[in-house]
């Protein structure tokens, strides 16, 4: 049985993960940076990081090994040591750590998320300079603390693999095969710590899996259409609301 939530409260959370999905779609990322800040309204964070993860297995998979031959492995295995390290960290703080601090931190990574990412859209060109491979190290370590703690790694490393990686088609390949790959990895960790054992959580992974679905694939027809620094500002200004009321909630 999915777990025991009012019918309004259900609704948001699907119409919350079809959003994220939608920017999934479009993108390559982004499902659980704008879900999960939304279903932590409703359910308590330790329950809405895993309850996401079987859906983000399905779309990533979908997305990476239908576009497997255009993704970078050479940057991908860059980062992989570091991103493994941080997710070990990250699940560790995730089963350990008190509600309070764990809203905290996710408002307070997606607030400096999409601010970061609003500065980065107005430097226009500027912002895409390459970027150096050093850059794997931290990114990997910050993008793997955070895949594990939220399943929101996308971000990051998109950040980076877009100073990389000049290729639209390769680079969202490449960002959904590293998401897949993560998410697997998460799948592992929590299996161990207890969290996918909890009452309930599959069969709600379940029932919003029509919405995942729905905007997976809205997402992916606008891919061609819209312009995608467009959405994404619109996105991130969006997320700017969303941390804060986090942050505030945690206080």
């Amino acid at each position: 049985m999915p777990l025991d939530l009012p019918w309004p409260d259900l609704a948001a959370m699907i119409a919350a993960v079809s959003l994220g999905y939608t920017l999934f779609g479009f993108g390559g990322f982004g499902a659980n940076i704008v879900a999960l800040p939304l279903a932590a309204h409703f359910v308590p964070l330790r329950f809405a990081v895993p309850m996401m993860l079987a859906l983000d297995i399905t779309a990533a998979s979908f997305l990476g090994l239908r576009n497997r031959r255009l993704v970078e492995g050479r940057e991908l295995l860059r980062l992989l040591p570091w991103l493994l390290t941080g997710m070990f960290v990250g699940a560790t703080v995730l089963a350990q750590a008190n509600d309070r601090i764990l809203l905290a931190l996710l408002g307070g990574f997606v607030l400096a998320v999409a601010l970061w990412s609003l500065y980065g859209t107005r430097q226009g060109a500027a912002a895409q300079a390459p970027a150096s491979p050093r850059w794997a190290l931290p990114v990997g370590l910050s993008g793997g603390v955070f895949s594990a703690l939220f399943g929101s790694g996308g971000p990051l490393y998109t950040l980076y693999l877009a100073r990389r990686v000049h290729d639209p088609a390769r680079l969202r390949a490449s960002i959904a095969t590293l998401i897949l790959g993560a998410a697997l990895v998460r799948g592992a960790l929590f299996l161990g710590n207890g969290l996918l054992a909890q009452p309930g959580l599959l069969a709600t992974s379940l029932a919003l899996a029509p919405g995942a679905a729905l905007g997976y694939f809205a997402g992916s027809r606008l891919h061609a259409k819209l312009p995608a620094a467009r959405v994404r500002q619109g996105v991130w200004l969006m997320l700017v609301a969303s941390g804060a009321s986090l942050l505030w909630r945690s206080l």
